[in-house]
Formats: structure tokens, C-alpha cells, sequence
């Protein structure tokens, strides 16, 4: 006799399809298990045994041969065993047969028969409802994401005795309940712009570039606050929608940093890796292509403090996802596409000893700082829209008591600026992703403006990709402005953000 159970694989983030079949044969008792399965796939076959009898249920004692099929998809993780030891159940009569149709099951087993938590357990439950499942069964602590899939009678179980009552009709299991969360409330955050003394100018860099999904490149001393402002700046972000949310959440539990809360990621990701972090952690990699840093970015903060100090290679890496929003690892046995949609923060010294311009300590030397800010190539400060210098705090400014502006009311601003550029738009686009042609329709310039442009452009010897961007941050600052047309001031204010924060 054959059971069938229907069961999922992750490839990066996206859940593919997988169809478990068990036949039980007569002859000498064995468990073979085909259909290209990792090692903890191949493992799960003990770890079934010995769950199936210590739950109290019979494991047959005959020949037991389970395909995972499609036959070419590798099977990766622990999350079949809950399907193949219910199969193994429907296959011995322990269970029905026919209640396995239509019914997506994930989990992994304990020897106990208690079910741990599995990855991608959102990215599943969207599967299911794309393929036309009716229920889903998964471990009990991944029943809160998965239930927001709509259409779908999601039951998160304890046991493997829980799984399978559910199958034998039990009327005591019932479905879990999304529970709706006010998506337009904003998250709390322990940190605050009112946290910062002085700096204005920074801040309203950063505000722009939270209103246009702009990248930020701060310049200054040790101790000028460059990390305090980028920290913020989740903040200040408008809240992630119910679809951005599940986007977010999708790539966390692929990953398996989802594990251990309840529900979606609703607050903005803030990304910092370490400079020493390789290629792969930031980019994505490994043998079978995971999300890296820039993705778990994706509709959030990457902050790459000491930039220069990152290696060439995964600076260069940089530049298709700030152009595209998304970045392709490539392997010889696949290739993966994965969002990579965030604002990049960039910050960095004026020099390796951090004293460039300040006479109270001695710098390094000229050649020595021409170096370290080259170690940025100029195809990538190309994509930073905006670029300042962060100075340090005078005398003044330290021992004043006074504060900076609250983030509600530099987020208040933001929002309404972003829900401008969505209505001109039609979607959640903003500014900072707009194309040539929309450029060209949306930042009109009369005969003052297209004068002024000709003259930054002809002085500070502009290429084109930087005559568009300052274009994008000039649309954004009369966004904020509450201007429909871009004025003088609106491309004068963007242009002082492109000085020589580097070299100069």
C-alpha cells in the first residue's frame, strides 16, 4: 500500500513542492529512503522509528521504501520527518489514507515524538495556498507566521499524536486564528533622534533619505556620532506594511532567525555586520545559497560602519543590489535571486587615524588618507545619493541640555512624503528607485532650474548617473517640502550633499 503525504523543500527563500511516498513491502525489515536527500534528511528515518513507537503507534515491520519526489530537487533539514512518519502511519492503516489529500505537513521530530520548530515556515504556508491546499500542519511555535497565508486552515501541534488526530477527525483541533495587527502603528524603539545634540544637518540628511529610500555615505571623526545617527534611523521609517511585512519575515525564517517568536516581523531591519564579515555573509553564498546581510537588510537599515575597512570584494558587490534592489548568488548547481531592496548607510573616518583637519592630533599624512578614502571606488560613490561630513560637537553643543527634534516628528513628515510618491506611483515605489524616463516626467525643471543644474554640472564635472540622483534627492526634498514642482532651493539643498566628503 502507498501513502502520499505533501511536504516542502526550501531553495533560498522560495518553498518548492515535495511529494513523499511510502510503500510498505514484505521481506527483511528495512527503511530505504531515496529522491536525493541531505544527510538530516537520510537521518530521519531513526529519528521517525523511534518517534512513531514512543508516541505509542505500531512501526510496521517490513520493508519500507520512501521516495521523495520530485526525484532532481535536493531535500535539505529535519522538516520531512513529520510527513514521512504520517505517511508511514497511512501507509499501515494507523491513520487515513485520504486525509493526507490536500494537506501541506512540515515538522521535525524529537525521539519523544515532540515536534521542534522548522525554517520558512511563512514561505510554506504561501506555497500551500498558491498550489490550493486546504490545511496546514507544522509544529505549534510556527503556526503564527503561517497563519497568514489566507484560505488556508493552519493547525499548529504539539506531538506527533496531535498530528495525527487531526488526520483521524478529531473535533477538538481547531485552526489557528491570524491575528491582525495594526500594521499603521508604528514599533517601539528604545532609541530616539532626541537622543542626538547638534548635528541637524546629518538629520536631515537621514531624513531625506528615509523619505526616498536614499543611500547615505557620513564622514567624520571617532566620536562625532556617526553610528548614534544611523541606529535611529529605523526610527524614523514609515511602518512596514501587512505585504512587506510577510516579505521580511519570509527571508528571516528561511534563514532560520525566526525561530522563537510568535507571528511577523513587523519592525524595520537593522543590519551591522562586522567588516570582517566574508563575501557570503554579506552577500549570501554557500553551498546551497542562503540570504546574506544585504538581504536580511531588505526594507530596512545596512550599516556598514568603517566601510573602507570592508574588502574590496564585497564593497564592489554593492553596487548591482543598490541599483536593482536585489542581488544573484550564482552556483554551479543553481542560482538565486534574493531582495535586497534596503537603504545603505555607509560611515567612515577622514583618514585611517581619524584625525584628518584637527590640530590637536597629528595626522597620518596625505598619502596615507588619499589611499584610505580610495579604497571607495568611484563606481560606488556614484550610488550613494548623499554624502556628508559629520564633524564633531563643539564646546557648546556637548554641555548643552538642550535635544534634537523627536523621531515621531521627523517620521510624521516622512510618511506623508512617502505617501506622495506612492499615490504618483500607483505602489510602494519611492523615490530613490525611479528609472530615467520617470525622472525625466516627474522632476520638470523650468528655465532657472535646467540654468543652475548646467552650471553644478559643468563645475563639479557631474556624471550622468549623478546628475539623475541628484535629480531623486531634489524630488524628495519637495516631497517634504510639500512641493509639486521641483524649485531652485529643492536642487540647491540636494547638490550640497554630494560635496567631496572623501577627498576633500
Amino acid at each position: 500500500m502507498i501513502a502520499q503525504a505533501r511536504a516542502a523543500t526550501l531553495a533560498g527563500i522560495e518553498a518548492l513542492p515535495v511529494t513523499v511516498e511510502v510503500d510498505l513491502q514484505g521481506g527483511t525489515p528495512a527503511f530505504i529512503m531515496v529522491g536525493l536527500p541531505d544527510a538530516a534528511v537520510r537521518e530521519s528515518q531513526d529519528r521517525v522509528r523511534t518517534a512513531i513507537r514512543n508516541s505509542g503507534f505500531t512501526f510496521p515491520m517490513s520493508k519500507i521504501v520512501c521516495n521523495l519526489a520530485p526525484g532532481d530537487i535536493k531535500k535539505e533539514g529535519p522538516s520531512l520527518d513529520l510527513p514521512i512518519a504520517l505517511a508511514v502511519l497511512a501507509a499501515s492503516g494507523q491513520v487515513p489514507l485520504e486525509s493526507l489529500e490536500k494537506t501541506l505537513i512540515l515538522g521535525e521530530l524529537g525521539l519523544d515524538g515532540v515536534l521542534r520548530p522548522i525554517d520558512g515556515a511563512v514561505n510554506c504556508a504561501l506555497l500551500a495556498r498558491e498550489l490550493g491546499y486546504e490545511r496546514f500542519i507544522l509544529p505549534e511555535l510556527n503556526a503564527g507566521e503561517a497563519a497568514v497565508a489566507p484560505g488556508i486552515d493552519v493547525f499548529g501541534v504539539k506531538t506527533l499524536i496531535d498530528a495525527a488526530e487531526i488526520l483521524n477527525g478529531s473535533i477538538f483541533a481547531q485552526p489557528h486564528k491570524h491575528d491582525p495587527i495594526d500594521a499603521a502603528k508604528a514599533p517601539r524603539y528604545e532609541i530616539d533622534y532626541s537622543d542626538i545634540k547638534g548635528q541637524k544637518h546629518a538629520v536631515r540628511a537621514l531624513e531625506i533619505a528615509a523619505a526616498g529610500g536614499h543611500n547615505v555615505l557620513m564622514v567624520g571623526p571617532p566620536g562625532s556620532g556617526k553610528t548614534m545617527l544611523a541606529r535611529r534611523l529605523p526610527t524614523i521609517l514609515p511602518p512596514l506594511s501587512l505585504d512587506e511585512s510577510i516579505e521580511v519575515t519570509r527571508i528571516y525564517s528561511s534563514s532560520g532567525m525566526h525561530q522563537g517568536r510568535k507571528g511577523l516581523i513587523w519592525e524595520r531591519p537593522f543590519r551591522s555586520p562586522h567588516h570582517t564579515a566574508s563575501y557570503a555573509a554579506i552577500v549570501g553564498g554557500g553551498k546551497s545559497p542562503k540570504p546574506g546581510e544585504i538581504s536580511l537588510g531588505h526594507l530596512g537599515v545596512l550599516f556598514l560602519d568603517e566601510m573602507p575597512e570592508y574588502s574590496r570584494e564585497v564593497l564592489e558587490a554593492l553596487r548591482q543590489p543598490l541599483e536593482d534592489g536585489v542581488v544573484t548568488v550564482s552556483r554551479v548547481e543553481s542560482t538565486m535571486t534574493f531582495p535586497a531592496d534596503s537603504i545603505l548607510i555607509g560611515a567612515m573616518n577622514p583618514c585611517p587615524c581619524g584625525f584628518k583637519g584637527y590640530p590637536e592630533a597629528k595626522c597620518v599624512g596625505a598619502s596615507a588618507c588619499d589611499r584610505y578614502g580610495g579604497r571607495i571606488s568611484g563606481p560606488l560613490l556614484d550610488r550613494i545619493d548623499l554624502q556628508i561630513s559629520v564633524p564633531r560637537l563643539k564646546p557648546d553643543e556637548l554641555i548643552s541640555l538642550n535635544t534634537g527634534e523627536p523621531s515621531e516628528a521627523i517620521r510624521e513628515r516622512v510618511v506623508a512624503a512617502r505617501e506622495k510618491q506612492h499615490s504618483r506611483f500607483g505602489g510602494d515605489k519611492v523615490n530613490g528607485s525611479m528609472a530615467p524616463r520617470e525622472i525625466r516626467e516627474l522632476v520638470g525643471m523650468d528655465d532657472e532650474c535646467s540654468e543652475f543644474m548646467r552650471l553644478v554640472s559643468a563645475r563639479m564635472n557631474l556624471s550622468a548617473r549623478v546628475f539623475d540622483r541628484l535629480l531623486k534627492v531634489a524630488r524628495t526634498i519637495a516631497d517634504l517640502d510639500g512641493s509639486e514642482p521641483v524649485l531652485k532651493p529643492h536642487l540647491a539643498e540636494a547638490v550640497q550633499y554630494r560635496g567631496d566628503t572623501i577627498m576633500g
